[in-house]
């Protein structure tokens, strides 16, 4: 199917847990995740409906995330076995999702001609419902405010900076960020957030991720690199900054959305790690 969102906003909504609530929702299924956006490792439970009053769970594990899209396998189920990928391609028209679904029947030919029967129905019902939740979810992200958050790498290490407000995520990490005004462009809105917030000038080098669908605004995460003669970052509106290696980025508190790009950020430090050894 065809969805008219740019391919990064997409993958922000396959990785968005209340699309997939919602999609399994309208065929009676039940999804649980962990959290409201799907991360690389996670695991994702399902209580799948097969007959009036009746669901199998099965759980899989989420092991791919990107803007080229997401993939899972099956972990706990009555099946042998069960990948899914979906794959981004951006088109002049929009970005193009393409799902791919495969299984393995415990009972043979018999198994086989059941899953004709009704595991292929079951998928693809369930896929078309998804797609309706897409497209719905991709023509409202039109609308949100943007927030912008920034992955400033220095030496092979990004900078995080631990919170102070609101008291629920007071003392948590995050890459410091924040709205872009009207008339702002993005990249102009991450200079200006770096200076305010931190008083260092930054050099925009690039996107880390998807895009991240959050209540009421979408987080876009940028990567930077500390202008020449910039000063040394301060927290000014921050209780403390630290630098933080590829081996502590399992280990930091951060915030739920900033943990969603961890995987992201692991690629980005051991890249840049290589390129200055």
């Amino acid at each position: 199917m065809l969805i008219d969102a740019p391919q990064r906003t997409v993958a922000g909504l396959l990785r968005d847990g209340t699309v997939s609530a919602e999609a399994m929702r309208r065929c009676g299924h039940r999804f649980a995740g962990s959290g409201p956006l799907l991360c690389l490792g996670e695991t994702v439970r399902f209580g799948v409906r097969v007959a009036p009053g009746v669901r199998v769970p099965l759980r899989t594990r989420i092991t791919a995330v990107s803007p080229s899209g997401i993939e899972s396998v099956l972990v706990a189920g009555p099946l042998r076995a069960l990948e899914h990928r979906t794959t981004l391609t951006p088109t002049g028209a929009g970005t193009l999702v393409l799902d791919e679904v495969a299984w393995t029947s415990l009972l043979g030919v018999l198994g086989r001609a059941g899953d004709v029967v009704r595991g292929r129905g079951l998928v693809l019902r369930l896929l078309a419902a998804r797609s309706e939740v897409l497209v719905e979810q991709a023509a409202q992200l039109v609308d949100r405010p943007v927030v912008v958050a920034t992955a400033l790498v220095r030496d092979g290490a990004v900078l995080a900076a631990q919170r102070t407000r609101p008291p629920a995520l007071a003392g948590r990490w995050e890459l410091p960020g924040g709205r872009v005004e009207e008339g702002e462009t993005e990249p102009a809105a991450v200079v200006r957030e770096m200076r305010e917030e931190l008083g260092v000038d930054v050099r925009v080098t690039g996107r880390l991720g998807t895009d991240l669908p959050l209540p009421d605004v979408v987080l876009r995460v940028y990567t930077a690199e500390p202008a020449p003669g910039s000063p040394e970052p301060q927290p000014l509106e921050h209780a403390a900054l630290r630098w933080v290696t590829a081996d502590d980025v399992p280990d930091v508190d951060w915030v739920a959305a900033d943990r969603a790009v961890a995987a992201d950020l692991l690629t980005l430090l051991r890249g840049a790690v290589r390129s200055h050894p």
